[in-house]
């Protein structure tokens, strides 16, 4: 499946949305626990899209069947990644949590390969997936790969949950063909999430019994919810039923480009070579993914 410029378009924005959720996670667990922060996360942002669908009238339709598919789905997209990568992110550094993220893509493209007739594995986005994963490590710096040698539970969490992306990005193709508004799969993935979650965060973090947060950590809870999850989602769904499994999972490339970007323009923080240079293995990457000026030599 290709991507067309509206779907380069709609990943780019993606890209810079979930750019910020590390420091906003950062910023949250200061003062909450993580079950608690993952709860609070998906059920803002369930409420946000609910409100979203009932005004646009699309609150319709949504039968058992669907429901169990958003219950599958919240759980290997929201649910299981979610916590993994926020409990990683307590032990390991997040350079280390985002180069370890950057495995989707590879991830996803053994997955498809095996469970989608039209997105089969080739050595050609294997290869394009190498280059992008090497430019990630160049750009964020291999310092980061120091902390390999320890905290191993917290890496594996973070590539479990790379996993996890893997299978959702495959499993949420079936919502095109169930004719599944992107809306409606967004709203329905998180809103089975929270009844997932939140019994849990009650009998492990015991929320109620926890400090008021600080207005701080509401503006970045709000921040997360509802346009690092609310929003995002709908763009993500979307690009999923357009283009693929293969080429949404290549978000995770583009996150930690638009981290830096944004950090120069906004932090005031310094462009260094090694970020040009992993940028430019990532868009080298992303081409040999994409196929296309491949398929123009041969013919």
């Amino acid at each position: 499946m290709r991507m067309s410029s509206f779907d380069w378009v709609m990943l780019l924005s993606l890209s810079l949305i979930w750019g910020g959720s590390f420091f906003l996670n950062a910023v949250i667990l200061t003062e909450l626990p993580t079950l608690t922060l993952v709860a609070a996360r998906v059920s803002l942002a369930a409420v946000t899209l609910w409100g979203f669908a009932a005004i646009t009238g699309r609150l319709r339709g949504l039968t058992p069947t669907v429901w169990l598919a958003f219950a599958v789905m919240g759980f290997v997209n929201n649910a299981i990644p979610f916590t993994f990568i926020v409990h990683a992110q307590t032990s390991i550094s997040s350079g280390l949590a985002s180069i370890l993220n950057a495995t989707t893509p590879l991830f996803t493209i053994l997955v498809a390969g095996v469970f989608l007739s039209d997105e089969r594995f080739s050595v050609l986005r294997l290869a394009g997936v190498a280059i992008g994963l090497f430019g990630v490590v160049v750009m964020i710096g291999t310092d980061a790969l120091d902390g390999i040698g320890s905290s191993v539970w917290a890496q594996m969490f973070s590539l479990c949950a790379a996993l996890s992306y893997g299978f959702a990005s495959v499993f949420g193709r079936r919502f095109r063909t169930m004719g599944i508004d992107p809306i409606q799969v967004a709203m329905g993935q998180v809103t089975m999430s929270s009844l997932m979650l939140w019994p849990v965060a009650i009998v492990s973090d015991r929320p109620f019994d926890l400090a008021m947060p600080s207005a701080t950590v509401w503006g970045a809870l709000g921040v997360l919810s509802v346009i690092c999850t609310a929003c995002a989602y709908i763009l993500y769904f979307k690009v999923l039923e357009r283009a693929g499994a293969t080429n949404i999972s290549m978000v995770t490339f583009l996150v930690p480009v638009s981290a830096i970007v944004l950090g120069v323009l906004f932090l005031g923080e310094t462009l260094h070579i090694s970020h040009v240079i992993g940028m430019l293995l990532i868009g080298l990457g992303l081409i040999v993914i994409d196929g296309r000026m491949f398929s123009r030599m041969g013919n």
